[in-house]
């Protein structure tokens, strides 16, 4: 339907465009870095593992360790109660959202909006519309004053007209209540970036230059896809955050507030040599972006903590995390019919993980689904972020065993 759709001067081309470079490159470093791993000392990587100093107490992440795993088979009727159930199960999302600003980061990925494996993109690998439109109005249900959806599209339309080229109701979602949108590939609507520094330093970045609303927010929400990943092992709630850094200041055409390309420096920095990342640490020297994506994800969730993580599992797919992922494996629908919901972004994750069938979400490196990069989830977990260990999470609703639907 939008295969190549034209916003304000920027082309949105043809699917696999975009990231194939990023991920033939991820996939080459990948399989050098496995090869390196196999034949070389375990000592020669110790440097790789180094925790980021003095990392905050798991002790307080206790509490927040609560994750619901609800059953929601359509996106039809059936979705606002099983959203609502797993919030009620977490204890109501009312003290977390009365009265206040909600930012949710939505999964909008390379913006092309063309059917994919004979199914809408929200049934894919894109937020689905009826998930945001059920959240919204149990945000607002729940007392939220202002909600604001944000995401930083490869366009410079604004956010809402790129939904609505997408076939969302953007009339229905502004009829819930005060609601926003916020393209934060920029500056947006802002005159200035929010400088978010990284507690305790960091991996890789100390701080992150964001798109105000990302600072100007009460309440932080990742609405999330049940997908794997080519360079993260998996995207879930902590790595659909990866998309809050702004293409004006971190893609291939960083220092033009116009930019719409992706975010490649990040990734690997070959290739960028005349572009500076905001925050970068000089000791950083890493090209592999399966080391690189990562630190970063777990860097940008320190900077910007998610107060509410919430994943979509009714309908996926697996191989990878969209279609341009086609190049590198077999592709295909996935169905696991469940809602995933948690107060602690890496138990959130932690749970989804084994929902896809992966028993320990903090396996090491070599180990599905991180046999070619680093575990986020575990480098999150030692930079005190939460905690993933599955016996140490309180899971309430489904147990894994019921809803686990086998990724590989």
């Amino acid at each position: 339907m939008f295969g190549r759709i034209r916003l304000a001067g920027t082309v949105m081309k043809g699917r696999g465009v975009n990231r194939r470079t990023f991920i033939q490159q991820a996939l080459a470093a990948s399989a050098a870095a496995a090869a390196s791993l196999k034949c070389a000392p375990n000592h020669l990587f110790a440097a790789d593992n180094l925790l980021p100093p003095n990392p905050l107490s798991l002790a307080g992440r206790r509490s927040e360790a609560k994750v619901a795993l609800v059953s929601c088979r359509s996106y039809g009727p059936e979705l606002r109660p099983a959203l609502e159930k797993c919030f009620d199960l977490l204890g109501g999302i009312g003290s977390l959202v009365k009265g206040k600003t909600v930012a949710v980061k939505l999964n909008l990925t390379n913006g092309d909006f063309m059917n994919f494996l004979g199914r809408p993109v929200g049934e894919t690998f894109m937020t689905h519309p009826a998930t945001a439109l059920a959240l919204g109005s149990l945000l607002f249900a729940a007392g939220a004053r202002r909600v604001r959806f944000v995401e930083s599209t490869p366009s410079r339309a604004a956010l809402a007209a790129t939904l609505t080229l997408g076939d969302w109701d953007v009339p229905a979602l502004t009829a819930l209540g005060k609601v926003e949108f916020e393209n934060t590939r920029n500056l947006g609507s802002g005159k200035s970036y929010s400088h978010l520094r990284v507690p305790d330093g960091g991996y890789m970045f100390s701080a992150f230059d964001l798109n105000q609303a990302y600072e100007q927010t009460d309440v932080m929400i990742s609405l999330a896809k049940l997908k794997l990943h080519l360079t993260a092992g998996v995207t879930l709630s902590m790595k659909n955050m990866f998309g809050i850094t702004p293409n004006s200041l971190y893609g291939s055409e960083a220092g033009n507030e116009e930019a719409t390309a992706g975010r490649g420096p990040l990734h690997s920095p070959r290739g960028s040599d005349n572009i500076h990342l905001p925050s970068l640490k000089e000791s950083i020297t890493s090209a592999d972006p399966t080391w690189r994506v990562p630190r970063i994800t777990v860097d940008v969730c320190a900077a910007r903590p998610i107060h509410l993580a919430i994943i979509d599992g009714i309908m996926a797919m697996t191989g990878g995390e969209g279609p341009w992922c086609q190049e590198a494996g077999r592709i295909k629908l996935t169905s696991p019919g469940v809602l995933i919901a948690g107060l602690n972004p890496v138990s959130t994750d932690a749970v989804a993980t084994a929902v896809m069938g992966y028993p320990d979400p903090r396996a090491a490196r070599g180990v599905k689904p991180f046999q070619d990069c680093d575990n986020h989830l575990l480098l999150a977990e030692q930079a005190g972020l939460g905690i993933a260990e599955l016996a140490s999470i309180d899971l309430r609703g489904l147990p894994i065993e019921k809803a686990r639907y086998p990724y590989d």
